[in-house]
């Protein structure tokens, strides 16, 4: 997005391009390929056609950024084109030919070969090594005869020469049929190599036997419980970062385990002003553009490592992200003007003294009745704009845990160490928020049941003569009566379900949420159901048995849901009791002012919001139980 009052905005990115920048991004985070000499040139389609990528003899890479590959794929190919300098493919004294003996007797070097097999020599053997060391992800398939060839390039030259190239091989980044090395016709002494400005004059082999060494080291070091990256000098936001884990240890586990990432580059691209915090890839980036002092680091960093404890990237629940994220940063900003984290910035701070004491569910409620005045707000991202990048539900890459367990469980630990090392007061809205996220979430069937236990008690047994018991039989001078259940009219006991048919509505997740009621309602002793269908017109299906509700529903595709009719009609029917609740099953695209003047529930999938402040229970249900 353009910056406000610019008049232009910049053009969307399409998906291959996204991927491209993350494939490069995963280049620039590997410790091997990120220290390999190369000039990205961003190529399209008309240039390229069907080819990946193409690397030249200078170390310039084209990479044709409208083919369509994961951020894996592209990682794989841009370091299979890396690699063809590194190991030295274009080199004179790499290829392969012949020597002569000149007449003074001077050995002479001849070069003569087969530029195309001599390519696929050269893709053959990276497509092993990045096999071995498996990094990215292979856009195409390796042959279980590529072993067999040989060690080297040369004698998996030597072997294409003798046997010929086996049918379908194919190991490039150009199309097939095109080789993606070029510049092999007029290969490059060691001083033509060393003159280009990034080489820093050294030959890319050297490079590449720099950048190995680099990486095992690193390699041993992480295994050894020892940042190998710490060697380097510390950027103020590192040192922040530290601080957190020295001093302060509320936030201190939660710092240990977030990457810091200070890159202008990937900041403009991912228009940051300030901050953001990726809870899936465990990062929080912090622009040195915005250059902060130490103390507003603090706060920044305290702010993104709360959004991920906390976790409000999955507490959102269907809401406007944007505007669930200014509710976050009301709340967080407020907390941390209390605990005196640091310095509050001047730019991306949201702050309401008005707010205090309010959780991020009640300012979401408020803001949405004023979309306007809060729709372009600056969060530290920018505006419009939330600082919260990522979704969660990954694994740990060091264990078996969820990052989001990890996030809870650090910032639930940091909490008992703040207390009991006495390090100052708390705002007990944190504390409870801290708590309450310790505590694991009840499914929601466990939940519809206890509303069911509510509505719907126990019937009492009463005994009978009329029909004797079982034991009678053993015993028949001795009369022994049967328990039998209480009698009890027809429809008294029942409930009320107006069912959302639209086509929206997901058929898997209403036979979920059906299946739960039919058993609910069994254990529960209700014989039927009212049920009433909607889409567009409401549809009066009358009593049903519970387990007979699946085999009537009809999702029917046709437009926008209303339910009123369906509710009032179960209201004014004169054979529903009118004590009886309402259970209504929707996907939250209804109408804004749904009215249900009695004891009702609603079923949503999870992930939806009604449009609405609910007055009853809302049981957020899932198909994963």
């Amino acid at each position: 997005m353009a910056k406000k009052g610019s008049g232009r905005e910049v053009k969307k990115r399409k998906p291959s391009e996204e991927a491209l920048a993350a494939g490069m991004e995963l280049i620039r985070s590997s410790p091997l390929f990120s220290r390999l000499a190369g000039s990205y040139l961003i190529r399209k389609k008309e240039q390229l056609g069907q080819s990946m990528a193409i690397v030249h003899s200078d170390c310039s890479i084209l990479l044709n950024s409208d083919v369509l590959l994961k951020p894996e794929e592209w990682a794989y190919v841009i370091a299979h084109a890396l690699l063809h300098s590194a190991f030295g493919h274009f080199d004179k004294d790499h290829l392969p030919g012949y020597d002569k003996v000149a007449e003074n007797g001077t050995v002479e070097r001849k070069i003569y070969f087969d530029h195309q097999l001599w390519n696929m020599a050269c893709d053959i053997y990276i497509a092993k090594f990045l096999a071995d060391i498996k990094f990215g992800s292979p856009v195409y398939v390796i042959p279980e005869s590529i072993p067999h060839m040989g060690r080297d390039e040369l004698q998996i030259y030597e072997y294409l020469l003798e046997h010929g190239v086996p049918e379908g091989l194919y190991c490039g980044t150009a199309r097939p049929g095109v080789m993606d090395m070029v510049g092999l016709d007029k290969p490059m002494t060691y001083e033509e190599q060393s003159k280009y400005w990034w080489r820093q004059n050294k030959r890319p082999t050297e490079q590449f036997a720099e950048a190995l060494a680099y990486s095992v080291s690193s390699a041993v070091s992480e295994a050894g419980g020892y940042d190998y990256e710490k060697l380097r000098k510390k950027t103020a936001a590192k040192e922040a970062s530290e601080w957190f884990i020295n001093h302060y240890p509320l936030l201190g586990g939660l710092a240990t385990g977030f990457k810091i990432i200070e890159d202008n580059k990937l900041c403009e691209a991912e228009q940051i002003s300030v901050a953001a915090v990726n809870v899936e890839d465990r990062e929080i980036y912090v622009n040195p553009a915005a250059k902060l002092s130490a103390d507003e680091l603090k706060f920044v960093l305290a702010h993104e490592f709360l959004h991920a404890g906390l976790q409000h990237h999955e507490r959102c629940q269907g809401r406007d992200r944007y505007l669930w994220n200014v509710a976050c940063d009301y709340v967080i900003n407020g907390w941390l003007k209390e605990l005196h984290v640091g310095e509050m910035p001047q730019d991306g701070i949201l702050y309401d003294p008005e707010f205090k004491d309010y959780s991020a569910e009640e300012i979401y409620d408020v803001i949405v009745r004023d979309i306007r005045r809060y729709r372009k707000l600056n969060t530290l991202r920018g505006y419009g704009m939330g600082d919260v990048i990522g979704s969660g539900f990954q694994e740990d890459p060091k264990g078996n845990m969820r990052v989001d367990d990890f996030c809870r469980s650090a910032l639930q630990q940091g909490l008992e160490y703040h207390i009991a090392d006495k390090r100052g007061l708390i705002p007990a809205g944190l504390v409870q928020e801290i708590r309450a996220l310790a505590m694991p979430p009840i499914p929601w069937d466990v939940e519809l049941g206890r509303w069911f236990d509510i509505h719907f008690q126990p019937l009492e047994a009463k005994r009978t003569y009329a029909r004797p018991s079982r034991r009678q039989g053993s015993t028949p001078d001795i009369a022994r009566p049967r328990y039998v259940p209480a009698d009890i009219p027809e429809h008294s006991r029942t409930f009320g379900v107006v069912l959302d048919t639209s086509g929206s509505m997901n058929v898997k997740l209403i036979g979920y949420a059906l299946g739960a009621i039919a058993s609910y309602s069994a254990a529960k002793e209700v014989p039927y159901a009212r049920v009433v269908f909607c889409d567009a017109d409401a549809y009066d299906a009358g009593y049903i048995s519970p387990e007979d509700i699946a085999g009537r529903v009809e999702v029917k595709g046709r437009g926008g849901t209303a339910l009123q009719p369906g509710v009032d009609l179960l209201i004014t029917a004169k054979d529903f009791p009118k004590d009886a609740p309402i259970l209504i099953i929707t996907d939250g695209f209804i109408e804004d002012d749904l009215k249900v003047k009695r004891e009702h529930a609603f079923l949503i999938p999870k992930g939806r919001r009604l449009p609405f402040r609910e007055k009853g229970e809302v049981f957020y249900f899932t198909g994963e139980e």
